[in-house]
Parts: structure tokens; C-alpha cells; sequence
């Protein structure tokens, strides 16, 4: 058993299933999911489904905070991404058609990664410290999305933009098989070539690796340009599933619920090794959680109180001092139990 507790995913699916427990105990019919209209639909759709953002900006976070370094402005770029996707659209000769919506999704991709660049530069060329780095963008991204969309929501009507957040396919929705594309591709990258090996190389020790002849300064550029690809692509499935660029909201706190799903999910803040399928039991945690609180009539409001308490506990947790202090006096509890018998 404690073989079984020292495994990075075992709290973190035990705190999911254990969520999705309570869940099912308040609304009976919590688990059921229906085939309606040719379409899956239930709560636990809901929650991959709006926790497709979550998942695809805690993926790009994942990487960064395994190199020993955060990004705030993840936030900030979903936001320009949904203002540049929509305000393209509604300015275009053609609103509703497809071609104007994959010209727009493109273009605010690109500006994702030209921002994700920025960051790259700050932090591995300038040797800037990332959470400062990173967060001169968050804080004038907010200003360069309003500026985008002129302070005002901006809304479309094109369905081919709006099912990138709100489709279908194969009975699916989009967004989760989105998320869970990338989340593929991510794995395959960094697990079946050498990238994830100097992604935690860097992260346990930048200079030992600069001396073995690993391009840290390429390495670090590139997990901010996908941290922001990624920030870019959530921004879009959160325009999309309302068709409309809110500059203020988009996106807000975003980058809370991703570290808390890295921090979740087993992967150090110390940096070194990393774990994808933890940052996905996490992420579908965090949602779940954020979807609970007000079924079980707790106000919304208390939602970050509850994920402080959360990550007090998986700090605990995934403490080796805590650990060892549990199991001895566990042991000593059993000790005692066996001398009284």
C-alpha cells in the first residue's frame, strides 16, 4: 500500500474519484450520460468539455514549470487570442463563412506565438526571472486585448468559429478531442524523442546541462512559445463556446487553475521531471471541483477558498517530510496496538 501512495498519480485520481463520489451521492443522476440528437450529453461531459481550456493551458504550464519557470500570462493571451479571432471576423467582407474563421483562428495563433516568443526572449536571452517576465505580459495583455476590441464585447455569428467551443463530432465535442489531440501529440513529442529528457534536464539543473552541451537557451524559448500556443488555443475555445470576445473575463485567473493542476498532478514547482497524465487527472479535478461547489449549494464565490485548501493538502502530501511523519506515527500506532494484544 505505501508502494501504491508513493505512485505521482495516486492522490490525484483518488482525489477525483472521491469528488466524483460526492457528486453522485448529492445528484443520483450525476454519472448518467445520454445519446441525444446523435450527441453525448451529461454532467461529465460538461466537465471535459469546459475543462478542455483548463487541460490545454495547464499542458503548455506543465512544461514551463518543469524547466524552473511559471507563466503568468497565459491568461492574458487566451484573452487576445479570442479578441483578435472575433474582431477579424466581425471586420471581415464575409462574417460567416469558414474561410474567414480559419483566417482568424491563424491569425490569432501566430500572435499567440510571436507573444510566447516575448516571453522566451525575457526569460532565456535577457535571463529575466520568469514570474517577473511573464508577468509584464499579464498585466498589459488585459490593455492589449482592450485595446484590440476597443473596450467594448465583441460578437460574431459564425458557426464554423463557434464549434471549436460548442460542436460536435463523432457524438463528441470538439473541445475535449482538441484538448485531447494536443494532449497526444504532447506526449508523443516529449516522451518518444529526446525533448521531454532536456525539458527535465534544464529543469534539475540548467548549468550541469549547458556544460553537456544541451541548448538550454532553446529549449526554455520553446516551452514559452507552446505555453502561449496552447493559452492562444484555450483563448479560442472560450470565444467560440459564447461567440464573443469579452477582453476583461476571457481567460481570467486561468493561470491559477493550471498551476494548481501542475502542482496536482505531480510535476515539481522545483522543476526536473513532469507528468502529463497528471496534469490531466488534475485538470478534470480542478473542473470537477469548480462544478461540485455550487451543486452541493455552496456559493460560487468560495470556489478559490476551497482549491487553497486543495493545494495546502497536495503540498502536504507530496511533501517527503509529511509523508515520512505520517508512516511513523502510523507505525508506531500499530507498535503500540500490537504490544497492547
Amino acid at each position: 500500500m505505501r508502494d501504491l501512495t508513493r505512485h505521482r498519480l495516486f492522490w490525484p485520481v483518488l482525489a477525483l474519484v472521491l469528488l466524483l463520489a460526492v457528486n453522485a451521492i448529492a445528484t443520483p443522476t450525476f454519472l448518467q450520460v445520454r445519446m441525444q440528437d446523435g450527441h453525448l450529453y451529461g454532467s461529465l461531459v460538461d466537465i471535459a468539455r469546459n475543462g478542455a481550456p483548463v487541460l490545454l493551458v495547464a499542458l503548455g504550464m506543465t512544461l514551463v514549470i518543469a524547466t524552473r519557470g511559471i507563466d503568468l500570462s497565459v491568461g492574458a493571451i487566451a484573452a487576445i487570442a479570442g479578441a483578435v479571432a472575433c474582431v477579424h471576423i466581425a471586420g471581415s467582407p464575409d462574417p460567416a463563412s469558414a474561410g474567414t474563421a480559419i483566417t482568424a483562428i491563424t491569425l490569432a495563433l501566430a500572435v499567440c506565438i510571436l507573444l510566447g516568443l516575448w516571453n522566451g526572449f525575457l526569460v532565456s536571452v535577457l535571463g529575466i526571472q520568469p514570474i517577473i517576465a511573464t508577468l509584464v505580459l499579464m498585466t498589459a495583455g488585459r490593455g492589449l486585448a482592450m485595446l484590440v476590441t476597443g473596450g467594448q464585447i465583441t460578437t460574431v455569428n459564425n458557426a464554423f468559429f463557434k464549434a471549436l467551443g460548442a460542436g460536435y463530432f463523432l457524438t463528441l465535442p470538439i473541445a475535449i478531442l482538441v484538448s485531447l489531440a494536443v494532449l497526444a501529440i504532447t506526449g508523443l513529442i516529449t516522451r518518444r524523442t529526446a525533448l521531454g529528457m532536456l525539458v527535465e534536464a534544464v529543469g534539475i539543473n540548467p548549468e550541469a546541462s549547458r556544460l553537456a552541451g544541451v541548448r538550454s537557451r532553446t529549449i526554455i524559448w520553446t516551452v514559452y512559445v507552446f505555453s502561449a500556443f496552447c493559452a492562444g488555443l484555450a483563448g479560442l475555445m472560450i470565444a467560440a463556446n459564447t461567440s464573443a470576445a469579452d477582453a476583461n473575463n476571457a481567460g481570467l485567473w486561468i493561470e491559477l487553475d493550471a498551476i494548481l493542476a501542475v502542482v496536482i498532478g505531480g510535476t515539481s514547482l522545483a522543476g526536473g521531471r513532469f507528468s502529463l497524465m497528471g496534469t490531466l487527472v488534475a485538470a478534470l479535478f480542478i473542473q470537477t471541483l469548480s462544478t461540485t461547489i455550487p451543486t452541493i449549494g455552496i456559493p460560487s464565490e468560495t470556489n478559490y477558498l476551497f482549491k487553497a485548501v486543495v493545494v495546502i493538502a497536495v503540498c502536504l502530501l507530496q511533501s517527503p517530510k509529511a509523508r515520512a511523519a505520517v508512516w511513523r506515527r502510523s507505525n508506531r500506532s500499530s507498535l503500540v496496538k500490537a504490544g497492547r494484544a
